[in-house]
């Protein structure tokens, strides 16, 4: 199975140097020196690697000045993991593992499929496809989805009011002359 782990960014000094940008939860594992990671366009293998003001900074073999290191910008680095490697912490999971499986609220209704998860600074979402076609963003935190179950192929949603398109017509306030009350 690949699994994005990095993403190249800008060069670091003059010696081949680039800063990566972590796409995991585990740099420790995937970034040493050896590792290879595929790329759109072959492999790389780290030769070195350092953390300076919280950022990663990486050398690849034969990668040696500035120039060769900025045409690496924008590459994603892929590692080749198990299909059946799971992160170590029982509340984390890899995105290949979320993607296909059914969502269903709390009283066993169906809400879909999740067909992507997106990642944002603040919070995970998972992008659910709902029996109509539609899409619903649902919020990856415990409170929402209490319950991811792999054997099964499910995970459950306990969605707030109106995070499934849910609220009806009676809990908008009725407006009168005055406006709403």
């Amino acid at each position: 199975m690949e699994l994005l782990v990095g993403r190249i960014g800008r060069a670091h000094g003059l010696r081949g140097e680039v800063a990566v940008t972590v796409r995991t939860d585990a740099p420790e594992e995937r970034f040493v020196p050896g590792a290879s990671f595929a790329t759109g366009s072959g492999q790389l293998r780290i030769d070195a690697v350092r953390w300076s003001s919280g950022r990663l900074l990486v050398c690849f073999d034969g990668v040696r000045d500035r120039t060769a290191a900025e045409r690496l910008r924008g590459t994603d680095l892929v590692a080749e993991v198990p299909e059946d490697e799971r992160p170590e912490d029982p509340d984390e999971f890899y995105d290949h593992q979320l993607v296909g499986l059914a969502a269903v609220t709390v009283a066993g209704e169906a809400v879909g499929e999740v067909t992507e998860v997106v990642h944002l600074p603040m919070q995970d979402l998972l992008a659910v496809r709902t029996p109509d076609g539609g899409e619903v963003l649902v919020p990856f935190v415990a409170a929402i989805v209490p319950e991811v179950d792999l054997e099964h192929g499910r995970l459950i949603v306990d969605p707030p009011p109106g995070l499934l398109g849910d609220v009806k017509d009676d809990a908008v306030p009725d407006e009168g002359p005055e406006g709403p009350r």
